[in-house]
């Protein structure tokens, strides 16, 4: 006889199922449907139907030699469409107007334990007893569900110590953490004193029952390590308990190995470049910045995966299934989100190092004169924006508010951001002349630099720049870096603008007239133009001394003559002159 392999993982098939078809939204009508689908489309695949029309055909037996895994999949979700039915069921009966119909449950119950069929294999196993112990919790028959269950549960922690690999840990401690609260509502129905201690309780029963029910059997031979690696906050580990989200982060972990492997530094603006000139010759690279693709992905994959999660236990109106304490899918959701927004900002960073690089300023003719690419300052103005918003959103996550020192070191690097922002902002507006909004966005940079060095004198330790990746690293000599560039930048900006329109708010410097100080001053001292011209290199010309010429008498010109005195009469005296005046006569 011939030995056939197959290849079954009743555990990984249900959860696969349940969570595609319906049962992440406690919707068990549609997960009914499905599996009674699945079971005609097995049944025809398998030819396994009992002939066509009245006409009944009997099957041939099974045997060891064409046995397949289709047999054990149809058992399979014949169980569960009984069990989604019973689930159905109970739902129904809950409510008022389906009060009298509660008794159709029982034959529902019944109806499911057909699935006692492999007890030799140690997930149908653990599968069996569950559905076992929840139906004998339904017969209120606490005694016997407390066994099955806490048996399962015992099996169930083995298999996640014993796994092979992440996803079958998961997948163990998802059916361990449903099938706690229900060994704890037994516990407390049977009157035990710390019902709340399942692993306690599953320990204890597990030992004495587990030899009659599940046979002794081990809970796996996989001693292979985990291929996840221990995601760790503050110290703590972060607990990952889905399969699915198991498999987007072992993704992100392959990323951050390749990034580890061939990754420049996120800020290559060290404390002697973070002006406007970056030294750093590759840091920069294309190849360095493409890096990031994948592991970006992989997160944006892994948040997805995880606010799934985070809603559908919010439809369905249920607590998290983790013991008290513990970190539930709310936190994990939150972990996710801000290693996604740290990554970007790392990029971002990383690109604004690459601009910085690839346009090197050049020098102009006039002394202490540079030109750059008119687009290269609003390019990094846009990634500093995102940045910021990035920064943004990581201050609102509840895992950094509950954390102060590391809420003041994100509050620290979002200020600084915005300092870097205005000042490369400042020169957008000189290369179009707008001197007076120039210093307005410098004088922003100094207020929020020194935010950044009241908050950073809050903390001794900083979490980001000690953290493992030092996405953002900030130091009290990047702050004097950028201080000393703000302050020139500043001076720079009002000798331009005093010598565009000597300080005037209009743009326009036609209408431009010397002040009113040099007319004054002129009154008092007496300026040597000549001194300063020789003085300048420019030496005056010596001054021409010009010709008069005489012009030609015309012959028609008239000669101008001296006129002849008229002559004057000889003046009278006596009587008569004296008689002649009376009488007007002279």
């Amino acid at each position: 006889m011939s030995e056939t392999k197959l290849s079954f993982r009743a555990l990984q098939l249900a959860n696969q199922q349940r969570t595609a078809y319906g049962l992440r939204y406690n919707d068990f009508t549609r997960y009914r449907k499905h599996c009674a689908n699945r079971t005609h489309r097995l049944r025809s695949t398998l030819k396994m139907t009992h002939g066509k029309g009245r006409e009944f055909k009997k099957l041939p037996p099974l045997s060891t030699d064409n046995i397949k895994d289709g047999h054990l999949e149809l058992l399979l979700f014949e169980s569960e469409r009984a069990w989604a039915y019973s689930q159905d069921l109970v739902t129904q009966s809950l409510q008022p107007a389906n009060e009298d119909q509660a008794g159709t449950l029982r034959i529902a119950l019944q109806g499911a334990s057909a699935v006692q069929y492999t007890e030799g294999l140690i997930q149908i196993t653990i599968y069996t007893l569950i559905l076992n112990g929840r139906f004998l919790r339904y017969r209120d028959n606490f005694e016997d569900a407390v066994i099955q269950l806490s048996v399962a549960r015992h099996l169930l922690d083995e298999l996640a110590d014993r796994a092979a690999t992440s996803r079958d840990q998961a997948l163990a401690t998802v059916f361990a953490d449903e099938i706690g609260p229900e060994i704890r509502y037994c516990a407390h129905e049977l009157g035990r004193e710390r019902a709340y201690d399942v692993d306690a309780i599953a320990a204890e029963l597990s030992e004495k029952h587990r030899g009659e029910i599940a046979g002794g059997g081990g809970a796996g031979t996989g001693e292979g390590r985990k291929k996840l690696a221990t995601l760790m906050w503050e110290g703590q580990p972060v607990p990952v308990r889905n399969p699915e989200l198991v498999d987007v982060l072992l993704q992100v972990q392959e990323a951050e190995a390749k990034i580890t492997q061939s990754r420049e530094p996120a800020w290559a603006e060290g404390a002697s470049n973070k002006g406007r000139t970056s030294k750093s010759g590759g840091h920069g690279s294309k190849k360095g910045v493409a890096a990031y693709d994948a592991i970006l992905l992989a997160l944006s994959d892994a948040e997805e995966v995880a606010r799934k999660l985070v809603e559908a236990q919010q439809n369905s109106g249920s607590s998290s299934t983790s013991a008290a304490g513990t970190r539930d899918i709310h936190f994990v959701y939150a972990y996710i989100v801000y290693q996604l927004l740290s990554r970007r900002i790392q990029r971002d960073l990383l690109l604004v190092s690459a601009l910085l690089t690839s346009h090197r300023p050049q020098a102009s003719a006039k002394p202490n004169k540079e030109h750059v690419d008119a687009r290269l300052y609003p390019a990094v103005v846009k990634l500093l924006d995102t940045v910021i918003q990035g920064l943004a959103q990581m201050r609102n996550l509840s895992i950094v508010d509950e954390s102060p020192d590391l809420a003041s070191a994100v509050e620290a690097r979002l200020t600084f951001t915005k300092a870097r922002r205005c000042s490369y902002l400042a020169q957008c507006y000189v290369a179009v002349k707008k001197y007076a909004e120039a210093l307005s966005l410098i004088q922003h940079a100094t207020i929020y630099l020194r935010e950044t060095r009241s908050t950073l004198s809050i903390f001794s330790e900083d979490p980001i720049s000690a953290g493992s990746p030092a996405y953002y690293p900030l130091t009290s000599s990047d702050l004097d870096v950028l201080e000393s560039t703000i302050t020139q930048d500043g001076l720079t900006i009002k000798n331009e603008w005093f010598a565009y329109n000597g300080g005037s708010i209009n743009a326009d410097n036609k209408t431009y007239k010397k002040p009113l100080f040099f007319d004054i001053a002129l009154n008092y001292v007496q300026l040597d133009m000549d001194r300063l011209q020789e003085r300048a290199g420019k030496a005056p010309a010596p001054p021409l001394v010009p010709v008069q010429a005489v012009p030609a008498k015309s012959r028609l010109e008239e000669v101008a003559r001296p006129k002849t005195p008229e002559p004057q009469a000889p003046a009278r005296g006596g009587l008569s002159s004296l008689l002649e005046g009376w009488w007007g006569r002279k």
